[in-house]
């Protein structure tokens, strides 16, 4: 069958073309839905495809693309798949589309969904397909069925691919282990019983299935085996080898698949097999065709380590590790003590921390023969027992058996420590690793040496890695982007007589070169640190460019992420640079390094500060000098190198790159991510599993909650008291009070909803018994109203109310975000997402003043929708306080920022304290009461309290007395001149009681204002503007929102403020 599609790079099919293509010619007689009368299903066609189309075309991806594109698998290899005479091409082409389903990242296993019955067939020929012979199966397609066993493992949620794993990977596999372990007697026995209860062929079944993930990682070793020192290297092993460090590693990383296997994967010292191997050992191998595998074996071995509990699935605490560390070298010296006391006369008397490094297990085993180190691994149960036979010894060499022993026994580094030592900046050597970073021509045919986010985790620590590697390695990609178009854009040339000397041609707005580097301090490391505790360096550079671009460059604020690099261009003066080429062919760049600003120096040499009462120095001339932190951990890791003889990359930057500030907050995101998996509490109890992905998704509703409130008070949620009864059709609603008009607010008392589910089962009834029990056994609501209390006489002390009448299921949204529990509100645009978030804050707000809501949206303009809202409802302007910089989007003229809001409660003081002022006058009291907060609270509690209290003294009289005049309140508040500026007549005589209660407004008014100045008075106190806002944010707000991004920016000083 020729290839009508040509092959050329970037050459796309035409429509034309595939239509002609003889794939498509043939799928129109065999398989194609747009075409009728069919040919009958003819084996010979599929084996035909496979072995022209596919295997004589090096499984050309835009074959199989086009196979794919005509519905293949959905309408011929499926349905017509037989379990027992069905062809190896067959299922081959099975598998291979099934990869090119996962490679264009469309659904995979819904096609099996037809005939489900015949899938535990199909991926039995599968995992029997892997052990065919060389000749009967290539190593490129025992790779394609390791790439489809990545894709099973990827989806264990598929219950149809999990009830197949579940045979391959649960404990029976401990069979392959040594049966000499004392460990595995009762196994043993318990395995041995069950396999009597089985006929022989599902005893050979079983068995297959036991030793399936055995038997398929020795054929890893022996592909891995035959890679050769030197010379040429097939490149489908090292593709196979790679793949199946991914399968590892897929397996490794759920918890559900690694429990059994972890176990039977060091047993069989795959990690250990693979540093022997020559991808490894060998130098040049290891910087070239090995380089990926190099990086997936470090993974695997994270993972084979990792610090976590394999039966229970609990993450290890730091003392368990050493524990377990210290018993592994006890049992140690003890075998040595009771069979190798000659040859290691010193070891067992030794202590721990003189042992369990890698410099002193050598040391003492080294020595050793083979044949003794071979009996220590046995005796420790590391090897199988020779029991004379020297052939299974020879498949350990020595340095494989010190290896073995260096990696059980080697005291290991905990991996937060590790964590918290790695540089948060790519390096040159991470921004153009293709391994790490991929281009965005990327395919997905091959595989990348990263992490993946499955729909499970190990623990918090390994979801928080897993995320901390991918966002660090994305921004890599954008950094990688401004990197190369700064380059490019500079147009560097190489100096004719001076190497280290660079020629400009052209210019960058993000770019400038640097005139001198120096750096200015560096700071002795903490206690129980190896890095410097601060990095500092000064940056010169010349400002020679136009005024827009000058400001730009003077406009970097603390804080921002700039990167230095060394360039050293292959090109002369004169020369073009070719954009469309990679930049590394034409420019060498040999160093890039992040850093941090701190500011500008000003003429005195010093930072100029941001936010300080001086004004901003001008500075002369064109010469700029800025003050920066470098990374600490890297600047370690650079200096250990000078040291070893490289170069000092401190001395030879001579470019400097910023970039746009709303793209450059990765250091800030990866620090705090940092200080995330540094916490021991980071989420609560009911949420830890639902985010690892175990258990019961719904166990953090509300109804599923030990603390679930029964009564709750909605406030302005409902309308009226039908609108109460549309909300909750399924209820008995019944309303307290029959003869009170039932008016908003509403408190809503919830019956248990949930009826005891094993009583429920225990009961044998008939339908028509269950809708007589449903209809008498209505979950029931009770209504209650309730009036609020008078504010003041004032228009504007108003309550604002709500005005949408919400819908059923958003009122079943609002009372679920009212209640503790994760609530999820999803929906289309314009279905009232936005408004039901608003009620449920304002709810919250009136129901627990105490507390703080707090917002995180992922957008500015999603914060500022809510923001508008939450403004219009009845919630008190100086509790709201909006983070970022987006708040000058807000389409209103109130400023809500931090500074913002200190300028409006400095504001609203003078305001009240001229209410003060003004209550002062009309008592006819002396003195400047009114010129602080502190003089504000000794006047109300010696003048206006004891008016107060007097008033009250004679309303309880008048009552006690039966003198309850109409007039009495009138002639006796003592606060009329006060409030005449209110409307008239404030009071309306009419009775005794309607005028106490407007009275008791009229207080409560009163003590508002002072309750208010008395909050206010921390800012008389308070002098900076930092010290206000602060306050301002961790005691006055009680409603503070912000971004996502912000927030992950500002956590470290909101965690230190005690937020």
């Amino acid at each position: 069958m020729p290839d009508t599609m040509s092959k050329k790079p970037g050459n796309i099919p035409t429509v034309n073309q595939i239509a002609h293509d003889r794939i498509t010619q043939v799928a129109a007689e065999y398989w194609a839905p747009y075409t009728q009368d069919h040919k009958p299903f003819d084996a010979n066609v599929v084996a035909e495809i496979y072995n022209y189309e596919l295997v004589s075309g090096n499984f050309s991806s835009r074959r199989i693309m086009l196979l794919e594109f005509s519905q293949y698998l959905e309408y011929f290899l499926w349905p017509n798949y037989d379990v027992q005479n069905s062809s190896v091409e067959h299922v081959l082409s099975i598998v291979v589309m099934i990869n090119e389903k996962f490679r264009e990242r469309v659904p995979a296993w819904n096609v099996f969904k037809k005939f489900p019955e015949k899938f535990a067939g199909f991926f039995k020929r599968v995992t029997e397909a892997c052990f065919l012979t060389r000749k009967e199966l290539s190593v490129q397609e025992r790779t394609f069925l390791i790439v489809f066993l990545i894709n099973c493992v990827g989806s264990v949620e598929v219950d149809l691919v999990r009830s197949q794993l579940q045979k391959f990977i649960g404990f029976p596999i401990w069979t392959n282990l040594l049966e000499t372990n004392p460990r595995m007697k009762k196994f043993w026995n318990a395995l041995q019983k069950a396999d009597a209860k089985l006929t022989p062929s599902q005893l050979n079944d079983a068995k297959f299935e036991r030793q399936f993930l055995y038997k398929l990682i020795e054929d890893f070793c022996r592909v891995l085996h035959r890679i050769p020192a030197e010379g040429e290297i097939d490149p489908d092993n090292i593709k196979y080898c790679e793949r199946f460090l991914e399968f590892l590693i897929d397996i490794e990383s759920l918890l559900p698949t690694r429990r059994f296997f972890n176990t039977l994967m060091n047993a069989n010292h795959v990690i250990c097999k693979c540093r022997m191997s020559n991808l490894v050992t060998n130098e040049e191998r290891r910087l070239n065709e090995g380089k990926l595998f190099n990086q997936l074996l470090e993974i695997l071995e994270f993972y084979a380590r990792f610090e976590i509990d394999d039966n229970k699935g609990e993450a290890l605490k730091d003392e368990d590790v050493i524990r377990i560390h210290y018993n592994e070298i006890a049992n140690l010296q003890k075998v040595v003590l009771k069979s190798f006391k000659e040859d290691l006369k010193e070891f067992y008397l030794s202590n721990v921390s003189s042992l369990d490094t890698k410099n002193s297990l050598l040391k003492n085993f080294s020595d050793l023969k083979q044949e003794t180190l071979y009996r220590l691994c046995e005796e420790l149960y590391l090897v199988s027992p020779a029991e004379g036979n020297f052939e299974m010894t020879k498949g350990y060499s020595k340095p494989l058996l010190l290896e073995i022993l260096v990696y059980k026994f080697q005291r290991r580094l905990r991996q937060l420590d590790i964590l918290n030592e790695m540089p948060l900046y790519p390096t040159e050597d991470v921004v153009w690793d293709e391994n790490l970073v991929p281009t965005q021509y990327y395919n997905g045919e091959g595989c990348l040496a990263l992490n993946k986010l499955n729909l499970q985790f190990l623990t918090i620590y390994d979801y928080l890695l897993r995320n901390f590697r991918l966002f660090r390695l994305e921004s890599t990609y954008e950094i990688r982007q401004d990197i190369e178009d700064a380059v490019f854009r500079m147009k560097p040339w190489r100096h004719e007589q001076s190497e280290k000397e660079v020629v400009y041609g052209g210019w960058a707005r993000m770019a400038l070169p640097i005139a001198n580097f120096n750096i200015v301090e560096v700071l002795k490391p903490n206690i129980g640190e190896r890095s410097p505790a601060s990095v500092r360096a000064d940056i010169i550079i010349t400002l020679n460019t136009r005024s827009d671009i000058r400001a730009e460059w003077e406009a970097l604020r603390k804080h921002d992420v700039c990167f230095l690099i060394t360039i050293r261009p292959k090109i002369l003066v004169g020369q073009k640079i070719d954009v469309r080429q990679p930049l590394l062919d034409q420019i060498d760049v040999v160093c890039v390094r992040g850093c941090e600003i701190e500011g500008m120096l000003g003429p005195d040499g010093k930072v100029i500060e941001e936010f300080s009462f001086e004004k901003r120095p001008q500075l002369t001339g064109n010469s700029r000098t800025f003050r920066v932190w470098l990374d600490c951990n890297q600047y370690r890791l650079d200096m250990e190198k000078t040291v070893q003889g490289h170069d000092d990359v401190y001395e030879n930057f001579n470019l400097i790159i910023r970039r746009k500030p709303k793209e450059n907050n990765f250091k800030a995101v990866l620090d705090t991510i940092r200080q995330l998996m540094n916490t021991e509490c980071v989420v609560p109890d009911w949420l830890h599993d639902i985010l690892l992905g175990y258990g019961d998704p719904a166990a953090a509703h509300y109804s599923k909650m030990p603390n679930a409130i029964a009564d709750l008070d909605f406030n302005d949620t409902f309308l009226d008291a039908d609108h109460v009864k549309e909300s909750f059709l399924d209820f008995q609603v019944t309303f307290k009070a029959d003869n009170v008009p039932c008016q908003p607010p509403f408190k809503l008392h919830f019956s248990p909803e949930l009826i005891d589910e094993e009583e429920e089962e225990k009961k044998e009834k008939t339908t028509d018994e269950k809708m007589d029990d449903d209809a008498t056994k209505k979950r029931e609501i009770i209504v209650e109203t309730y009036s609020v209390p008078s504010r003041g006489p004032y228009p504007y002390l108003k309550p604002r109310t709500n005005a949408i009448r919400f819908t059923p299921t958003q009122i079943e949204a609002i009372k679920s975000g009212m209640q503790p529990g994760l609530t999820m509100v999803v929906g289309p645009p314009g279905t009232g997402k936005t408004d039901v978030a608003v009620q449920i804050i304002s709810n919250i707000y009136h129901n627990w003043p105490e507390q703080r809501t707090l917002i995180i949206t992922h957008s500015n303009q999603a914060l500022n929708q809510l923001f508008e809202k939450i403004m219009n409802l009845d919630i008190d302007e100086r509790h709201l306080l909006r983070l970022g910089y987006g708040e000058e989007m807000l389409e209103t003229e109130k400023d809500f920022s931090r500074y913002g809001r200190v300028n409006y409660v400095l504001a609203k003081r003078l305001e009240l304290l001229k209410e003060v002022e003004r209550m002062q006058v009309s008592l006819g009291v002396k003195g400047d009461v009114a010129y602080t907060c502190e003089t504000a609270q000794h006047f109300y509690l010696y003048q206006i309290y004891a008016r107060w209290e007097d008033f009250l003294n004679k309303v309880r009289t008048a009552k006690t007395s039966g003198k309850e005049d109409v007039n009495f309140i009138a002639e006796n508040f003592p606060f009329n001149e006060f409030f005449s500026n209110a409307p008239q007549p404030l009071f309306h005589k009419i009775t005794f009681d309607k005028d106490l209660e407007i009275a008791m407004g009229c207080w409560r008014h009163l003590t508002r204002i002072f309750k208010e100045l008395d909050e206010f008075r921390a800012f008389e106190l308070l002098r900076s503007g930092r010290d206000r806002t602060e306050y301002l944010l961790v005691k006055e707000a009680k409603i503070i929102a912000m971004t996502c991004t912000h927030a992950a920016l500002r956590r470290r000083d909101l965690v230190e403020l005690g937020f």
